[in-house]
């Protein structure tokens, strides 16, 4: 069985482009239905596929992911999955993106948290007369964002961030689930993905990182938004990156998951980490560490 790809090197879009008498802008929008064959929507049942171009070639792919039995709030948008699925392979800029619905606020908000937002050409698949991107600023004129918050030399999204985060005592480090020893790896997992965290409106940044049944480890990042309410929380990262990187199997081979975020954090991950996991994978165990 061929397994799920969500990443296409360039020089493999390139091929595929000319194989279909396609530029790879023109490839972009006819694998967005194949995009929405990915999706995980088990509770609205609507699938959004939405495949983006980066300044460096490669073609990704996004699709919008809901966990039954929690709110809708704990869900991930395509678009907010494609740009983690940006940030985990150091994608430095998204130039194109085909979707196939038209991006909702949240997502067109999310979105701002790129330099140059409103550069990024967008095509929404599902409207007839829809047949060339356009800018990003056609769909949100008056965008509120980072640069309404932050000087101009902080990092945004996909830049790269070094949150110079450590543990608080290597000597100290609590014994759980067998993590300060057998999985210290995880924790060491974690720990990169907070010191990755896009967090620059709460300065609290975090990480997690999931382990599968085979040992496979997925590193996921808190990434925030100028607006706040669309940040995308570090668990949900992690599994836009199980689901990326991984053979299409479900939540439940999760087995382990390490959250690491600074200690006395105004914004604290640990309780709805815990309900997510708790929910997806109740045979998962989440330790948590704390760092400075």
């Amino acid at each position: 069985m061929d397994l799920p790809r969500f990443v296409i090197p360039a020089q493999e879009a390139e091929s595929m482009a000319r194989g279909s008498k396609l530029t790879v802008l023109q490839l972009l929008p006819s694998l967005v239905n194949s995009a929405k064959g990915l999706a995980r929507p088990p509770i609205s049942h609507y699938h959004v596929g939405a495949v983006g171009l980066g300044s460096s070639g490669r073609i990704f792919l996004g699709v919008n992911l809901e966990f039954p039995t929690l709110p809708l709030h704990h869900s991930v948008h395509a678009e907010q999955f494609l740009l983690t699925n940006l940030s985990l392979n150091a994608e430095p800029h998204l130039r194109y993106l085909a979707v196939s619905s038209a991006p909702c606020g949240h997502c067109r908000q999310f979105l701002q948290e790129i330099r140059d937002a409103q550069d990024i050409n967008l095509l929404i698949t599902s409207e007839p007369d829809s047949n060339q991107f356009q800018p990003l600023s056609n769909f949100l004129s008056h965008p509120f964002g980072p640069h309404d918050l932050l000087p101009k030399h902080v990092p945004l999204l996909l830049e790269p961030h070094d949150n110079r985060l450590s543990f608080l005592s290597e000597t100290h480090l609590p014994s759980c689930n067998g993590f300060s020893d057998g999985h210290g790896e995880l924790r060491y997992a974690a720990l990169e993905a907070a010191n990755k965290s896009h967090a620059p409106y709460s300065e609290c940044p975090s990480g997690v990182a999931l382990m599968d049944g085979e040992g496979k480890v997925y590193k996921g990042s808190y990434t925030e938004s100028a607006a706040y309410n669309p940040s995308l929380g570090p668990v949900q990262a992690a599994l836009v990156a199980y689901v990326a990187g991984g053979d299409g199997g479900g939540y439940e081979r999760i087995v382990a998951a390490v959250l690491v975020e600074k200690d006395g954090a105004v914004v604290k991950q640990e309780d709805t980490a815990r309900l997510l996991l708790q929910a997806i994978s109740p045979k998962c165990e989440l330790t948590v560490f704390h760092c400075g």
